[in-house]
């Protein structure tokens, strides 16, 4: 069983890195990454109880990047997380989060709304990570919106009003910065995105031109439809098939089974066959 795509307590994620190793090997894991978003810090944890489970631990961490004005997520997995150049960016990226929810708060403080700052870094676990989520959270416990979506359709959402652009990691420095670290650079979940069939098309040229080399093409709960089509995207673009479940927290069925992806078609080529311990499946795998 493998799953290169999950989060723990270290960005937006329910389990801490050792409880969600611990709940990947009830499942049957035997290859996983912890890929917290722009971080780190919980590799040498997770790492650790992965020894003790028998399970072969990636380093993994999902970059917030921006491309043509819009945000796609790039996971970089198989890396040597002390490389200062990939440690830089990814500060950099947290600090942008903070810078952003300033920016929101003085928005939100303009409408009357004041303490947004304050209230949503309280309600995040790493107040480095703190995201519009906390801030929706926040508006809902005092009372400006119903619900986390009231939240985002009246406040947060793209064109509201107080809504702030972001720029995130560019795409080629997020790549470099992998690829300098001895990684791999995967696309994240690429079935979310809504682009157009041709900016998908230029998406995929561009992150392989650049030195990218793989994609999700099993991502969270994606129908077997999405799963079949971006095996055969990635054979086109000639890139490597990766699989993860996203999964964040128990129960929440937006997200895969933790530890357990799906088997991926023969015609795929595995990102865990070139990692730096290349990862073998047992014979009576299913």
């Amino acid at each position: 069983m493998i799953d290169l795509h999950t989060h723990s307590t270290i960005s937006d994620g329910a389990l801490t890195p050792t409880q969600l190793v611990q709940a990947a090997a009830q499942n049957g894991c035997r290859l996983l990454a912890l890929t917290d978003h722009d971080h780190t810090g919980g590799l040498a944890e997770a790492r650790a109880e992965a020894a003790r489970h028998g399970i072969q631990f990636i380093n993994g961490a999902e970059i917030s990047v921006t491309w043509r004005h819009r945000t796609i997520h790039i996971v970089a997995l198989d890396f040597d997380e002390h490389y200062s150049s990939l440690q830089t960016l990814l500060a950099q990226v947290r600090q942008g989060r903070i810078e952003r929810l300033h920016q929101i708060a003085a928005k939100l403080a303009k409408r009357g709304i004041a303490g947004a700052a304050e209230g949503a870094l309280a309600l995040a676990a790493n107040p480095e990570m703190v995201s519009r989520t906390h801030i929706a959270d926040w508006l809902v416990q005092q009372g400006h919106a119903r619900n986390k979506q009231q939240a985002f359709t009246r406040y947060l959402g793209d064109g509201k009003s107080a809504s702030v652009r972001h720029q995130w990691a560019e795409l080629p420095a997020a790549i470099a910065a992998i690829n300098e670290a001895g990684g791999i650079a995967i696309i994240a979940h690429p079935m979310r995105y809504d682009l157009s069939a041709t900016a998908r098309h230029n998406l995929f040229d561009e992150f392989r031109a650049l030195g990218g080399r793989g994609m999700e093409v099993h991502s969270g709960a994606c129908s077997l439809n999405d799963r079949l089509n971006y095996v055969q995207a990635a054979s086109r673009h000639g890139l490597l098939a990766s699989a993860g479940s996203d999964f964040h927290r128990p129960h929440d069925y937006s997200g895969g089974v933790l530890g357990a992806c799906p088997e991926l078609p023969s015609i795929c080529q595995p990102v865990w066959a070139h990692f730096k311990q290349p990862f073998r499946q047992p014979e009576n795998a299913e």
